[in-house]
């Protein structure tokens, strides 16, 4: 098969080099990769929001199947022009992609097939947000509605912080996607990630994980995209899967296709596992970044055919097969990050990959043959190992050795199953 692999990030590359290993590929690209996907793929200079030239480009190489990686591509649409092409695709068309792009259509979801979530309310002008905060009190979460690369949620601890949130919301620090925001109950509980393929009727229910979404060491600081991950989560027991089978994610399914809107593609549901049991936060129609990291490290089944099962509806006669062992990874960010930071800081050098570990470039590029960084969250060190405690001590031997000055790392991404590990 000839595949074209859509995206340059760190979950890109851990599909990449996972989707390399399978028998069934012939010639592998990706628009517009990193460095770390080129030792995988050829990359192909396209730009991603150019759907005519993604056309173009797959029917010049007779292109088999298409990859989307990121979830921005699949909310403007790129999966239903490559389907009305003709060609394979692995991701949700643009309705059912509102999934991730809408907060508040997810929500209406929920409330439509009594899918567990917290208790919300959808706003477009501040003064009756504001006034809602006020009547519901904190902690509350203020989300804005649209795609925000991961920053428009704020979990407000005080009713000040929620009200500034709605400020940031509707004076444009989010752009569109703040023109509506959607405020919800605080759910109390630990959080993890789930992942379910779908093809529009079949589930396929894949590994659990659990991300670190604070910046700093002990869950403090503000909210980034993910600073670290390991799968599985051990919070995320054989009975609790079972429940968000059966009370979030087939009732999805058969939402969004009574909506007319099959899902095809994958499911990422981010879960808060509270007293009444699995709840959800949001749902993501892509595979998590870096939760997607421990994932591949961990999948041992060739991963395009369960990919190609989602595309054509044949996902019943699949499985999925995984490793008994931890996947670990720990996120190496450029200092300043969520915030502003320097870019183009050069990465001296890297530890060596091996069976049991493996370095992800999530924000890297190469400027005169030289490795420098060029994004928020830049490196993904992964490992493997028979406990959380083992992956996590290789995944930190191997982050001490990058050569990066102006990068840094939580120092504790496990934690929590560490402390499970101990008791």
């Amino acid at each position: 098969m000839k595949v074209l692999l859509i995206g340059s990030g760190g979950r890109e590359h851990a599909l990449a080099w996972k989707l390399a290993q399978s028998p069934l590929m012939t010639e592998f690209y990706a628009a517009p990769g990193n460095p770390g996907i080129a030792e995988h793929a050829t990359l192909a200079a396209i730009d991603v929001e150019d759907h005519g030239a993604i056309v173009s480009f797959c029917k010049e190489k007779a292109i088999d199947f298409v990859v989307v990686g990121p979830e921005a591509p699949l909310v403007a649409g790129l999966a239903d022009r490559l389907r009305a092409e003709g060609i394979a695709v692995f991701g949700p068309s643009a309705a059912a992609a509102q999934l991730e792009g809408s907060k508040g259509f997810t929500k209406d979801i929920c409330a439509r097939y009594n899918i567990p979530t917290g208790a919300y309310q959808r706003f477009n002008n501040a003064p009756k947000a504001k006034a809602y905060i006020r009547a519901q009190g904190a902690p509350i979460v203020v989300k804005a509605d649209g795609l925000a690369a991961g920053k428009g949620v704020t979990v407000a601890m005080t009713v000040e912080e929620a009200l500034a949130a709605v400020d940031d919301c509707f004076e444009g620090a989010f752009g569109a996607a703040g023109a509506e925001v959607v405020i919800e109950a605080y759910l109390d509980g630990e959080e993890a990630s789930f992942f379910c393929l779908c093809d529009g009727k079949h589930a396929l229910a894949l590994a659990t994980a659990q991300d670190h979404k604070r910046v700093g060491d002990g869950d403090t600081g503000p909210n980034t995209g993910g600073m670290g991950a390991y799968s599985p989560a051990p919070v995320m027991t054989a009975d609790l899967v079972e429940r968000t089978m059966k009370e979030i994610i087939e009732p999805t399914i058969r939402g969004m296709a009574e909506s007319g809107h099959p899902f095809s593609g994958v499911f990422f549901a981010g879960l808060m596992i509270t007293a009444k049991g699995p709840e959800l936060i949001e749902y993501n129609v892509r595979f998590g970044d870096p939760e997607c990291q421990v994932l591949m490290m961990r999948l041992k089944s060739d991963l395009l055919p369960l990919l190609l099962a989602c595309a054509n509806g044949t996902l019943d006669q699949v499985s999925a097969e995984w490793s008994d062992d931890v996947a670990l990874t720990v996120v190496m960010a450029s200092k300043g990050y969520p915030g502003s930071y320097a870019k183009n800081t050069p990465i001296a050098a890297l530890p060596a990959d091996s069976d049991d570990a493996k370095v992800f470039h999530a924000g890297t590029a190469l400027q005169d043959g030289a490795l420098v960084a060029t994004g928020g969250r830049v490196l993904n060190i992964t490992a493997t190992g028979k406990t959380v405690s083992d992956a996590q001590k290789r995944a930190y031997a191997l982050a001490v050795e990058v050569q990066w000055p102006n990068g840094f790392n939580r120092s504790d991404i496990g934690w929590r199953a560490i402390e499970r590990e101990k008791a």
